[in-house]
């Protein structure tokens, strides 16, 4: 099942929120992504690109579970695979 959702803000480099709920949540993880933390070394630039790529944009969702009440979901912009 693939669903698409515009995101609402980015919350960190694999991270982020839709305007509408998917499975129950607005946050989604990216599968297979592991980004540091905003505060970590590295983090604050895993952010803002991963802002470039999707704020404000709609993407493909498919979901593959859950993790700490986020959605954890396959993501794709322009049919590319974010990883």
């Amino acid at each position: 099942m693939t669903i698409r959702r515009k995101v609402k803000k980015v919350i960190d480099g694999d991270t982020f929120q839709t305007h509408t709920k998917v499975n129950g949540s607005n946050f989604v993880r990216i599968a297979g992504k592991n980004a540091p933390e905003k505060h970590q070394f590295g983090g604050p630039q895993a952010t803002r690109r991963l802002k470039n790529q999707i704020q404000g944009k709609v993407v493909t969702l498919q979901p593959v579970g859950r993790h700490r009440g986020r959605v954890v979901a396959k993501v794709r912009k322009n049919r590319r695979l974010l990883r």
